[in-house]
Formats: structure tokens, sequence, C-alpha cells
């Protein structure tokens, strides 16, 4: 008999690529970790990792096993769904992890929607960028994620998420009042050369603008790095540079000392992710419907 929880130690150390990582994701101690690994090796009669440096990573078998441990882990999801389902469970908490921008224009207002319509479940919301937010849900941290499609993102057909797409909206340029693009359309190739201010390295965003301008056939120069982006806005108003920044994210920012140009190409595109099998759970299914129909409502396609 191969136990859960040591499947789930495998997963997490699949996920965080070290044993340490994997220990602060379960809560537990690295020694505790490697000894259910070590249990684990024993059930199935095969080595699972290897070492990889600072860190570990599976083995032949132990890919094929993290395979496995995808699908049960997914099925025991909706078993606990079926169960709560049958016991009629509308009243509960539920965790979100979400962005800051879709706390406001997406969670809140499902929120809002909930208190009136299912006023048993209650919604604790933590802000976490994307990347963040994913890695918290697979850890358990948290019960759904809102986040933004990025590279090195679990893909679609992760069998261990279940994705459900919910709105994408274009970056705009922010530039200084005073810039020689101001008053005109604006290419990411026109950008060329430009100081640049944008979210951190690892910030979904910043994917998504350093994909862009390497499209367009250059490197971004940034100068200054904020994941705000009232931040990145405001330096900009004081000639610091130029930004992309989503359109959506605008909202509520002064804007009073930029120019703001549409630009081709580039977009965020935002959905919401619960471990596999765990969308037919009783206190999700209201949740990811009011974030759908959250999402339905926005508008887009207007500039700030």
């Amino acid at each position: 008999m191969i136990e859960t929880r040591r499947l789930r130690t495998l997963r997490a150390v699949a996920d965080h690529r070290t044993v340490t990582a994997a220990a602060a994701a379960l809560h537990l101690t690295p020694s505790a970790v490697s000894q259910q690994l070590a249990a684990l090796e024993h059930e199935v009669g095969h080595r699972l990792l290897d070492r990889d440096g600072r860190g570990v990573r599976l083995t032949a078998v132990g890919h094929i096993l993290l395979g496995h441990t995808n699908e049960i882990l997914a099925q025991l999801e909706r078993a606990g769904a079926d169960i709560a389902a049958y016991t009629a469970g509308t009243a509960g908490e539920v965790k979100v992890a979400s962005f800051a921008t879709a706390i406001g224009l997406l969670v809140a207002p499902a929120v809002g929607v909930l208190r009136d319509s299912e006023p048993g479940i209650r919604v604790r919301v933590l802000d976490a960028e994307g990347d963040q937010s994913l890695t918290m849900v697979l850890d358990g941290a948290v019960d759904a994620a809102v986040a933004v499609e990025y590279r090195g993102a679990p893909a679609e057909d992760d069998r261990r998420l279940s994705r459900i797409p919910l709105y994408s909206e274009p970056f705009d340029v922010v530039l200084p009042r005073d810039h020689a693009l101001a008053e005109r359309e604006v290419t990411v190739a026109d950008l060329a050369g430009e100081t640049w201010i944008g979210p951190y390295p690892g910030n979904p965003c910043h994917d998504v603008i350093a994909l862009a301008c390497e499209h367009a056939g250059f490197t971004p120069e940034f100068a200054h790095s904020s994941d705000d982006f009232s931040a990145v806005v405001a330096l900009a108003a004081a000639g610091a540079g130029v930004a992309m920044v989503p359109r959506l994210a605008l909202r509520g920012t002064g804007l009073s000392g930029v120019a703001i140009r549409p630009v081709p190409g580039p977009e965020r595109r935002v959905f919401t992710a619960v471990r596999r099998g765990a969308e037919r759970h009783p206190l999700l299914v209201p949740l990811l419907d009011a974030l759908r129909h959250t999402a339905t409502a926005l508008d887009r396609t207007s500039s700030p």
C-alpha cells in the first residue's frame, strides 16, 4: 500500500525541487520529508529522486509515479467534492489568492455577490502575484487562485489543476506627457532604446513585456522597478522612462502627467485555477460562478 501523504510529499518535492522548500510548503521539517520519501521509495522498490546540484530531480520511475500521483490526488479532490455535495455543504470558508488588480476589479465584486447569494460561504482573500498563487493552490494553502498566464506557468492541460479562463486585456504604453511619441500611434518596436519602468523579474507582467519586446527585436532596459502600477505611472509622469501597463490596472491611477497610447500585441490573460477535481466542490462552485459573472461584466475595450 502506498500512503497518500507520501504521494503529496513527492509532488511537493517535484514542484519545489528542493526538500527544504517542499518541507516549508507542507509545514513539515526537512527530516520528516526525507523520511517520507525514503518510505515511499521502499514501498515502490525503486529510487525516486537523484541529487541535482543543491536540489533534487525525479528519476524515470519518479516521473512515472508522479503522473499517477496527479491522477490519484485529483480523484481524491473529486471524492471530497462529491461527499461535500451529498452532505449539502453550503457553509464554510474558501481561500482565494489573487494579484492586486484582480482583487479590486474581480474578486471583491465576486465576494459581494456571494454575500448576497451564499451568505454561508466566507471568502478569505490573499494578495499574491500569479506565479505565487498557483503554487499556493498546489500546496493546499488556498483553494483557488486568480492568476495570469506567464512563461513557465502550468500548461492548460496540466493534470494537477483545473483552469477557467476569465478575461484578457491589452497593454497600453504609458509615456511622459511631453514624449515624442505621446501624440501618435505606437508599436512596441518604437520603444527600442527607451529607458523602461516596469515590474520586477518574476512578475508575470514583466514576462509579457519582455517577450513582446523580444518579438520586436530588442531587450528592454528596466532602470526602475516596481510591482505597484501606480508607482510605475508616477515615475513615467516624472519623466523617468516609459512603461507598458495592463489597461485595467491603469484605472484609479493618477494619469494627469502621462500620455496613454494603445499598443498592438501584448495581452494579460487572466484565469482562475483550483486543484483538479475540486471544481465540483459545493463551496467552490458558487465562487467560480461569481468570478465568471464578474469577469463577463468587465469593460476591457476603453482606455482609462
